[in-house]
């Protein structure tokens, strides 16, 4: 027998192995239900949706059990995304297009999670089993006119093909049942994660690539509109000298717009500082640095940034509003109403009363900060993704 003969079977026995495990490989995957989660917003991770989608995916990512029986399959378009998350979950390439009625995704999955409320992207076929998790409806009082209509019918239309329903906090919970009917069907609160719960990170705090106080601060994050209330924070400051304010977030608004008018107007402009989106570094920078953290918010479905706040040990200074006292819990400090003056006297008391007792209430935030993890969420979505399946 030839040696060119032995090479070419050798080759050919090597390549049909190759086909051979493939067509197995693709077989056994092909037996494994299939959940797909709605989760294009990925592609934004300066947005909250971006972090809710990129989070749970990554926890889900590590249930190593339930990704033996299951394809879990992620709407992503993001390279950087999908080089973090790995290859023990799949991908689908996201297409705008697919909003459309007549181009949605026409796949046979086990299972349809619409990860938040406000997409557009729905499964072509009504015989999916489909799980909503709603983080609000506060669509409800910043809409008007024919916007506010067409989101209320796409809600409508998404709780009617739900087979269940997660809230991400039970305010959430609350205020949907306050303005619509839901029918009988299984409803949970599963609360999000805290990112900073990742001690690898919290001594990479030292450095700071975007403007670095120099007088004690109040920190604070999140898009510049209007329910953020963060022009209150600017007026407190009349009352609090020495103290630098220093807000995180886009800025791309017509409210930040107007609190830049503000600071002009109180000759501020050494003392309020707008820095725009920020990277993760800068973000814990500010929090191990400041004074104290601060957030006003009108209509929060959940408010992250109280957790990661108290990650560093650090007060908080909230409104008594929707899910904040929810999260904030009883050591943070809250305002009943916006009168600047109010406020900073709230302010200067609470930051007494946590100086003499910083021992007590420094251990006490970082230990509810603890009690919020993506690995908790991601596996009771799972006992979720379970039941529907």
């Amino acid at each position: 027998m030839s040696l060119i003969f032995l090479t070419k079977h050798k080759a050919t026995y090597s390549t049909y192995s190759h086909l051979k495990w493939s067509y197995q490989k693709e077989k056994y995957m092909s037996n494994l239900k299939s959940v797909f989660l709605e989760t294009h917003n990925i592609r934004n991770l300066y947005s909250g949706f971006g972090q809710f989608n990129f989070n749970l995916a990554k926890a889900l990512s590590a249930e190593n059990e339930f990704l033996k029986e299951h394809n879990v399959v992620l709407n992503c378009n993001s390279d950087s995304a999908k080089k973090e998350l790995g290859k023990k979950l799949h991908y689908n390439k996201y297409f705008p297009i697919t909003r459309y009625p007549l181009f949605r995704i026409r796949e046979k999955y086990s299972l349809w999670h619409s990860v938040n409320q406000n997409t557009k992207i729905e499964p072509f076929s009504n015989d999916i089993p489909y799980l909503l998790t709603v983080h609000d409806v506060n669509f409800i009082e910043e809409d008007h006119g024919k916007r506010l209509d067409f989101r209320i019918n796409q809600f409508k239309s998404k709780i009617e093909r739900s087979r269940s329903i997660v809230y991400i906090s039970e305010f959430a919970k609350k205020s949907t049942h306050e303005h619509f009917k839901i029918p009988n069907i299984p409803e949970y609160v599963i609360y999000n994660g805290n990112t900073f719960n990742d001690n690898s990170m919290m001594s990479d705090n030292n450095s700071c690539t975007n403007y670095i106080p120099t007088k004690p601060f109040i920190f604070s994050i999140g898009k510049l509109v209007e329910k953020k209330n963060f022009h209150t924070l600017v007026e407190m400051l009349m009352f609090l000298p020495d103290i630098e304010l220093l807000i995180a977030g886009d800025m791309n608004t017509a409210y930040a717009e107007m609190i830049k008018e503000m600071i002009i107007k109180y000759q501020f402009e050494k003392r309020v500082f707008l820095v725009g989106t920020i990277t993760e570094s800068d973000k814990r920078f500010y929090y191990k640095n400041c004074l104290a953290f601060a957030f006003p918010s009108l209509r929060e479905g959940f408010g992250l940034p109280v957790l990661e706040a108290m990650t560093y040990g650090k007060p908080v200074f909230l409104s008594k509003y929707t899910s904040l006292p929810e999260v904030g819990g009883t050591k943070s400090f809250y305002w009943d109403n916006f009168d600047a003056q109010y406020m900073a006297t709230v302010f200067l008391e609470g930051l007494t009363t946590f100086e003499n007792n910083k021992e007590l209430f420094t251990s006490e935030y970082i230990a509810r900060s603890q009690q919020f993890t993506w690995e908790n969420a991601a596996k009771q979505y799972i006992e979720v993704y379970k039941s529907i399946l």
